[in-house]
């Protein structure tokens, strides 16, 4: 059945056109205002066939995109990625060792239940931008922006479509 999903799985261009992509880049901009951490969004709609064959999960794949847009290389090791993997309807969240010891598993999968509970209501962009919002609440409780400290946006905030 997995198989079916992956190879039938909608397009991320078709469920995130530009407008959308500028929308969750703007959610992820005005996030990163509150805090000194990194968030970035990654969609993907399907496995390769070679994941997909060595029954990678999509905890694996969000790691490896995790290494891969190097969500890691930030000063303070505070970069988190938020994962969407469109065919197993799957979100997961990757976090730096920044935030070990501050947000446990608990809280992250909190958030990924918010957006799963949300993603059912059937508005998939409004549940990315949920999840995008909670994320930052969190990071703002644990690397709170220092007001007149000029930062850098060290990631990219435009959601990156992994095709």
């Amino acid at each position: 059945m997995r198989w079916l999903r992956h190879f039938f799985s909608p397009s991320a261009q078709a469920r995130f056109p530009p407008a959308s992509l500028d929308r969750i880049a703007r959610a992820i901009a005005e996030g990163e205002r509150r805090h000194a951490g990194q968030v970035m969004f990654a969609v993907e709609s399907d496995l390769p066939l070679a994941a997909l064959w060595r029954g990678v999960s999509p905890r694996e794949r969000a790691e490896h995109a995790f290494a891969l847009l190097r969500t890691w290389d930030t000063q303070a090791n505070n970069g988190v990625l938020v994962y969407l993997l469109l065919a197993d309807h799957a979100i997961e969240i990757v976090a730096d060792r920044g935030l070990h010891g501050r947000v446990d598993a608990a809280q992250w999968r909190r958030v990924c239940e918010d957006f799963a509970r949300l993603r059912r209501d059937g508005d998939l962009e409004a549940a990315v931008l949920a999840i995008v919002a909670e994320v930052s609440t969190l990071l703002a409780a644990h690397f709170p922006a220092v007001a007149g400290q000029a930062r850098d946006n060290e990631l990219p905030d435009r959601p990156r479509l992994l095709e």
